[in-house]
């Protein structure tokens, strides 16, 4: 086993590799920004060391200086943790010529699954469903017309490279085709510098689920079921849950032989995700994620299985010790991914200072964070702060747990995504089940409802934000001291 791992990445996830390694007796090294030099992450490592300057380009996507930290560090693997570097094949390249072991797939896998088309040919090539779609790039405005007239719109245009949503466009007609193909290549040579795109049909009331595979280096390779990630904004999920409401034991049965076959297609190992597009009773294979998901700790939850954990045991080369036949799902869970961003401004990010902060607790609630009270937001990263996870015996009691965890979080200080999530967990669509990818889209009363919870909770929210108020927590004080004086 290893006894010394760098975290090439920063906030709730590098926390949470960090609490794996503690608790098997691994020495944790972290790697730190300007703007990171007091963040939680930091100063929970065994040892900590400075990167860069704040921006990625110049810290955490700076290769040649994590691989200098980690020989100076003398750690003997490195977990990328996800987004960053964690998909880049240069990476676990760099690490190999190192002889240091990167904690996720070969940067032979990683460079395949990475390649949208050349994923889709691999899975098409090993007989699974794959949506229709071109067979490689798109090579002019004729190809994509022939394309899309031959299998009917609407389609849509994917940027071979990256996620993210980044460039993806759904086209309704033949006259959007040309400005779509090229605001799609513009958005993907920007984004991840290479500018290849193809075009799927696309597919009516999509729902998106996904499955956990774990793959050790002994050829052993098996699913902990699935998770629903129908609930997006511009393509990036906000809530996911497991089990799926649609799933019934047939379908997970043969979802997770496809996902496992998606995965000895592409010579996986450690811990990824298939992901698939499910629509009209039929499922297609979507993409992969090789690497640890945002959303993994719902499947832990459901599962007992500690995923991190299982990364670094697959690293060290030891072989999985678990069997299918011991994987039960155990009850419900729900992760809403709380960020500092602005429902009411198309979501855009809001950085800045907290002035407080209490996230929920009780029976059920798990809550991955990397912030504290007086911890600042940065503009430079992801904007998320936390990530609340809630488990219940059923789907109505999670949901219920739901509406009361989100109900007790308070954060002071910054615009956040609450309001908008106790929406969601309130609309009659989303607790019968019924939703697509475009539930944001089409629940159009998502946000009427959000102000009408903010007005309805302020006075409520207020006495609970009256914590951090020095000047409202000394008058409750003075005013608790009369009372109790009056009565003595």
């Amino acid at each position: 086993m290893f006894k010394k791992i760098l975290v090439a990445n920063r906030g709730e996830i590098a926390i949470r590799v960090m609490r794996a390694c503690r608790e098997m007796d691994i020495k944790s090294v972290a790697v730190y920004s300007d703007v990171d030099r007091e963040a939680l992450f930091a100063n929970y490592a065994d040892e900590s060391y400075y990167l860069g300057p704040s921006r990625v380009s110049e810290s955490y996507l700076n290769i040649p200086r994590i691989m200098a930290i980690a020989k100076e560090a003398q750690a003997e693997a490195i977990h990328p943790g996800y987004g960053f570097l964690a998909e880049n094949p240069n990476f676990a390249v760099a690490c190999e010529q190192e002889g240091i072991k990167f904690i996720g797939p070969s940067s032979r896998t990683l460079e395949m699954a990475g390649n949208k088309i050349m994923t889709r040919q691999i899975m098409a090539r090993a007989g699974l469903p794959v949506i229709p779609g071109t067979r490689g790039k798109i090579k002019d405005l004729a190809h994509a017309t022939r394309f899309s007239k031959s299998t009917g719109y609407p389609v849509i245009i994917k940027p071979a490279f990256g996620g993210g949503g980044i460039g993806m466009k759904v086209i309704e007609r033949e006259e959007e085709l040309l400005s779509a193909l090229e605001s799609s290549q513009t958005m993907a040579r920007q984004a991840f510098g290479d500018d290849e795109i193809f075009i799927e049909k696309y597919l009516p009331k999509p729902r998106h689920i996904e499955f956990q595979v774990l793959a050790d280096e002994k050829g052993n390779i098996l699913h902990l079921g699935e998770r629903e990630c129908t609930i997006q904004r511009r393509h990036q999920k906000i809530l996911e849950e497991t089990p799926s409401p649609i799933m019934t034991r047939a379908l997970r049965q043969e979802m997770g032989r496809v996902a496992v076959a998606a995965a000895r297609a592409l010579n996986y190992t450690n811990v990824g995700t298939i992901e698939f597009i499910y629509s009209e009773g039929q499922f297609y294979f979507l993409e992969v994620n090789a690497r640890i998901q945002v959303e993994h700790a719902i499947t832990e939850i459901v599962t007992g299985v500690d995923l991190v954990k299982e990364q670094i045991r697959i690293a060290a080369g030891l072989p999985l010790d678990i069997y299918p036949e011991d994987i039960t799902l155990n009850g419900w869970a729900i992760e809403c991914r709380i960020n500092a961003e602005d429902p009411l401004n198309n979501f855009a990010p809001c950085p800045g200072k907290l002035a407080g902060y209490r996230s929920p607790g009780g029976i059920g609630i798990r809550v991955d964070s990397g912030v504290h009270t007086r911890y600042t937001i940065p503009p430079f990263y992801d904007p998320m702060i936390s990530k609340l996870i809630i488990w219940g015996r059923d789907r109505q009691e999670t949901i219920e747990r739901a509406k009361r965890a989100l109900y007790e979080y308070i954060i002071v200080g910054v615009r956040t995504n609450i309001p908008f999530l106790k929406a969601v967990v309130s609309n009659p669509s989303f607790i019968k089940g019924e939703m697509t990818t475009h539930f944001i889209e089409e629940e159009r009363e998502l946000f009427q409802d959000m102000l009408r919870i903010i007005e309805k909770e302020k006075s409520l929210q207020e006495k609970l934000e009256t914590i951090f108020n020095p000047r409202r927590k000394m008058a409750a004080i003075a005013m608790a001291l009369e009372a109790y004086r009056g009565q003595a």
